[in-house]
Order: structure tokens, then sequence, then C-alpha cells
């Protein structure tokens, strides 16, 4: 049978893959303003929601990867560093349905009654 424990596997080093932890969301943030800002996800009703989730799942899946490689090797681990990868996971779903929301602001707006509403209703 084989020993895993001196079994190793290093995908990027520690110092890279901390900055690289550090750095990615706060990109991820910025994607994120500028997304809602230009209202890019509203574009298309399907295909940009599942564009967006999909982007987050790999997003994630990185994120993760580079959090249990700060200590130097991907494999073994420490059971902290799964915990942090798998919170973090976690809160990047958070954001992505969070981001998926429609303003209330916009919300309001399309509830109002435009003038094209009040000239139907007036029968003019």
């Amino acid at each position: 049978m084989t020993d895993l424990t001196h079994f190793r596997v290093v995908l990027i080093d520690g110092p890279t893959a901390a900055t690289l932890a550090q750095v990615l969301p706060v990109l991820l943030l910025t994607l994120m303003v500028e997304l809602r800002r230009t209202e890019l996800h509203r574009k298309r009703r399907f295909a940009a929601p599942l564009l967006v989730g999909i982007f987050f799942l790999l997003f994630g899946a990185v994120e993760t990867v580079l959090v249990l490689s700060i200590d130097g090797a991907f494999y073994p681990f420490a059971w902290t560093d799964l915990a942090a990868g798998l919170v973090i996971f976690g809160l990047l779903g958070i954001l992505l349905l969070m981001s998926l929301q429609q303003s209330p602001r916009r919300r309001d707006d399309d509830s109002r009654p435009t003038r094209d509403d009040a000239v139907d209703r007036d029968g003019l």
C-alpha cells in the first residue's frame, strides 16, 4: 500500500499563492461594481446570468486552490486552509446571488406608470 503522507503536490509557490489569494478578490469586486454599473448582466435574460454563474464557479475553484496552496503545497493541506477555502467559496456564492438580484430602485422604476400608460388609460 502506498504511503500518501510523503506525497506532495505543488501547483504554485506559497508567496505567489498568498498574493493572488489577496489580489483576486479585489479584482472580482471591481468587476462586479462595473458589471452592476453597466448592467451587462441585464442585457440577455438567460445567457448573462449563466455566464456570470460559470465565472463565479471557476473563480471560486481557483481561489480555493490558491488558499490551499498558501503553505507551499496543494496537498497535503491543513484543515484550516480547507475551511477557509470553503468559506470563501460560500461567500462567493452569496455574492453571486446578490449580484444577480434586481436593484430596488430599478424595481420601483419598472412598476411606475409611464406617460404612454397614462395616455392609454385616458383613451387619447
